[in-house]
């Protein structure tokens, strides 16, 4: 009997690396690595803005630094304000239109929190500062990023060092806080304040990464991971990446339930238990509330001292007591008192305070 001319099928241990699909065309095996490198970092880097139009904030600022690229008379820079609003996106960025593919040659980047000493100072930044590139007349980017972790004597040494090289290269200070930087560099530079990004502003650019990255959300988990971030972006895209991985689906549960931050309606419940329970009571319900749903009392303060801000009270002044009488509770809070003895002061601080607080 003749045999049956149709191979068998291979075992899965049978299949050789000939047998998988090709892959895509064009792509070298570099090619390849560096698209699964890019895929697997976190968001915040994977979307962070590369190019003058992708940034969302801070048009005045973008204009104007575009204004004096194009002049050829950029001064020394130095943007500050709260982290995550854009200031190192948008100098790259800036670097990049500046100097395209000679960007690597042209700009050293450094962050002073990890090389702050004066050492940095006298080698690196002036070894890079004093020499110039051929064929070309521009001058070289110094960015320090971190700058108000630089020591004093780096500082001082900086500020010659700014002077003596400006033919050869612009320097670029970003820092979180203006005032720690000294005197003497913020006179040699151009400020720019970056304030913290407006909700419609974050919300769009969260928007594109949910897109992009094909997460299930819904419009109230979008808004509570821009409530949230508090204008930070880097925190925004944080709470959505680890909301999505987490859970799966992007809504305000999910984010509350995620960063362990209390929700609105829990504030509200609270609340309403502080200003009508008696002082026993209510002090039980709000334990129970805490250790049922896992919240830090230092986040519960911060949040009832926004409802109580936001209340409508016949008596001015006792809000304002009680929420300047909140803010010690949070200060006793941070250096390390009793939990559990702090919430009672807090329920007896509302309890003191009922009467100016119930509208009539």
């Amino acid at each position: 009997m003749a045999s049956s001319s149709v191979d068998p099928l291979p075992d899965a241990m049978d299949v050789t690396e000939d047998a998988l699909p090709p892959p895509p065309p064009g792509l070298t095996k570099m090619q390849r690595t560096r698209q699964e490198q890019v895929a697997s970092l976190p968001w915040v880097e994977k979307y962070r803005p590369k190019e003058m139009a992708e940034l969302v904030s801070h048009e005045e600022i973008i204009s104007t630094i575009t204004r004096l690229i194009d002049a050829g008379n950029l001064p020394h820079l130095m943007l500050y304000g709260p982290p995550g609003t854009g200031k190192t996106s948008t100098i790259l960025a800036c670097a990049h239109k500046m100097y395209g593919k000679s960007f690597p040659s042209m700009v050293l980047e450094l962050n002073a929190s990890d090389e702050r000493g004066i050492d940095v100072v006298r080698e690196q930044i002036k070894e890079f500062a004093s020499t110039r590139q051929m064929f070309t007349s521009a001058p070289k980017l110094i960015i320090l990023d971190e700058a108000d972790a630089m020591t004093n004597p780096a500082q001082f040494a900086l500020r010659r060092v700014i002077e003596k090289y400006t033919r050869n290269a612009r320097f670029c200070i970003i820092c979180n806080y203006a005032s720690k930087i000294i005197p003497a560099l913020q006179s040699r530079c151009t400020r720019f304040r970056f304030a913290p990004l407006t909700d419609a502003q974050a919300l769009e650019r969260l928007q594109v990464v949910a897109t992009a990255e094909q997460v299930m959300s819904t419009p109230e988990g979008l808004n509570a991971c821009v409530t949230l971030g508090e204008g930070d972006m880097r925190k925004s895209i944080n709470i959505l990446q680890s909301t999505h991985m987490a859970m799966g689906e992007v809504s305000a549960a999910n984010v509350y339930q995620v960063t362990g931050c209390p929700a609105p309606e829990d504030i509200e419940q609270l609340l309403a238990w502080l200003l009508q329970e008696e002082f026993g009571s209510a002090l039980r319900l709000a334990w129970e509330a805490m250790c049922t749903k896992g919240l830090a009392l230092t986040d519960v303060v911060t949040k009832l001292s926004e409802f109580v801000s936001l209340m409508d009270s016949p008596d001015p002044l006792a809000k304002a007591r009680l929420v300047a009488s909140l803010a010690d509770v949070e200060h006793r809070l941070s250096v390390g008192t009793n939990e559990k003895m702090q919430l009672a002061g807090m329920v007896g601080l509302f309890q003191q305070a009922r009467a100016g607080l119930v509208a009539a």
